[in-house]
């Protein structure tokens, strides 16, 4: 049982863990390239938001929302 879960940690530390190593090492000559993956995230968040907030725009326009707070049957309880 114990070479199972040595092979388990052999297949993380020196497979899966090979990227992560590589902005480790990224990281001490280039702080922004080895945070690209976080920029991209932020970038996407950021498309999502203004996204959204334009549909809501949109639809508060068209009178499509409805405000009433009994829009919901559990919300008059």
């Amino acid at each position: 049982m114990r070479a199972f879960f040595e092979g388990i940690q052999w297949l993380f530390e020196n497979i899966f863990f090979i990227p992560q190593d590589y902005l480790r090492e990224l990281e001490l000559t280039n702080w922004f390239a080895a945070n690209i993956i976080n920029w991209i995230f932020m970038a996407i968040c950021a498309y999502a938001t203004w996204y959204w907030c334009k549909q809501l725009t949109m639809h508060k326009a068209s009178g499509e929302e409805n405000q009433d707070t009994t829009a919901h049957s559990f919300l008059t309880k």
